[in-house]
């Protein structure tokens, strides 16, 4: 039984890695500002705010998984500096928190590992996406700095999802028309959910990715790839 704690795992992605977890018997730690719809003995929920409240403390953790996001799509004529620095705050600093609060409790761990969340726009150049690829970018360089530093006692990854079937982009995929068009974009003519990005990630923290750090993975669709 491996231990893996999820920061953001009650709803959306975060909670479809939280449900697969559940069912390989590991047991699961989960904060976030509400409690998941999950039951099981296996999963301790701990209320509070990544930005603000004093995190708990844990002996040992073999895996820290970080999913809080943001999807502020504007103009940069609109985007204003609080902008960028709340998403900035959410994305980065709140990882950042995280990692330095459970560096010990993960170095007591087995193939001990931290996956972080970016985004595809941070390759493709997405009108309106300024303030979140900028930060999705510091996470990425984040991966790869940390990965070097933390070798060989933490491996760090990174998955980068398309458009993603959450809550959080409920205002794209607002309807049959707008799923039909998000979806042709693609050059496998889908976009992704949860059980797809709760797949990689299953992998990413297991033993069968033990040679892996350091490395963002495009789960896209084909779209950073492909040119069809």
């Amino acid at each position: 039984m491996r231990t893996v704690l999820i920061i953001g795992g009650s709803k959306g992605i975060g909670n479809a890695i939280l449900s697969s977890q559940l069912k390989l018997n590991n047991k699961v730690y989960n904060i976030s500002r509400s409690a998941p719809l999950n039951i099981h003995p296996n999963l301790t929920h701990y209320n509070c705010d990544i930005l603000t409240d004093e995190l708990p403390d844990f002996e040992l953790i073999d895996t820290l998984i970080y999913c809080p996001g943001s999807i502020n799509l504007k103009p940069i004529s609109t985007l204003t500096i609080e902008d960028f620095s709340t998403d900035f705050e959410i994305n980065v600093i709140g990882a950042v928190k995280t990692i330095k609060k459970y560096l010990k409790p993960l170095k007591n761990g087995t193939n001990a590992s931290i996956l972080l969340f970016s985004t595809v726009a941070t390759k493709l150049g997405m009108p309106y996406h300024a303030s979140i690829a900028a930060s999705k970018s510091a996470i990425e360089g984040l991966t790869k700095s940390l990965g070097a530093e933390l070798a060989p006692a933490i491996r760090v990854n990174a998955i980068a999802p398309t458009v993603t079937d959450t809550d959080l982009v409920s205002k794209i995929l607002r309807n049959d028309k707008m799923k039909e068009v998000i979806a042709e974009k693609h050059p496998l003519k889908r976009y992704l959910n949860t059980n797809d990005v709760s797949a990689l990630a299953d992998f990413l923290i297991s033993e069968n990715s033990s040679g892996m750090s350091g490395q963002i993975f495009n789960l896209d669709c084909g779209i950073v790839t492909f040119k069809i």
